[in-house]
């Protein structure tokens, strides 16, 4: 998928499209627009040049899309999709959706949904046998929210947080 292409929606109003450099200030601003991105994110002008390099390593990896919906020119919804390949399911691939946000404004206005429709859909093209995300258990409403689009909580998720230096990087 080009960045110029635009991604296909079911309403002219909200375009798909893979993110651009520019977009990078946009989607941190809504991934620091709550509760728990707010104590992890760095939102500030300028950015922290850590975003943009995070940007440039998944911008060229042709396994991952960071995607935003984009609505009359303005950022309002962002997600990043991974597209892993396995061993099991017979040498299956599975997309990994994570980094989900609505601008705080039009959250419960059917963007989100739009745009996770817009993902299984595009796991689907990317010939996917599972789609799978995760979602922090003190966000009880997005769980509500992934398990009406046909989510199952069918597995227990772990995370191991590794400490960092002063300078960012893993000890």
């Amino acid at each position: 998928m080009s960045r110029s292409e635009p991604l296909p929606t079911q309403e002219i109003a909200l375009q798909f499209r893979r993110a651009a450099r520019d977009d990078v200030p946009d989607i941190v601003r809504m991934l620091a627009d709550d509760a728990l991105g707010a104590g992890r994110e760095a939102f500030a002008c300028p950015l922290p040049e850590s975003y943009y390099a995070a940007f440039e390593a998944i911008d060229r990896d042709p396994n991952n899309e960071l995607v935003v919906a984009d609505r009359a020119g303005r950022v309002v919804g962002a997600l990043q999709m991974t597209f892993i390949p396995y061993l099991t399911y017979q040498g299956g691939w599975r997309a990994l959706i994570e980094g989900v946000r609505v601008a705080s404004e039009l959250r419960a206005s059917g963007i989100g949904r739009r745009l996770l429709v817009w993902a299984i859909d595009r796991a689907r093209q990317r010939n996917c046998h599972v789609v799978q995300l995760t979602s922090d258990k003190a966000r009880p409403s997005a769980i509500r929210f992934y398990e009406s689009l046909g989510f199952v909580a069918s597995h227990e998720g772990l995370k191991l947080h590794l400490p960092r230096s002063p300078d960012g990087r893993p000890c």
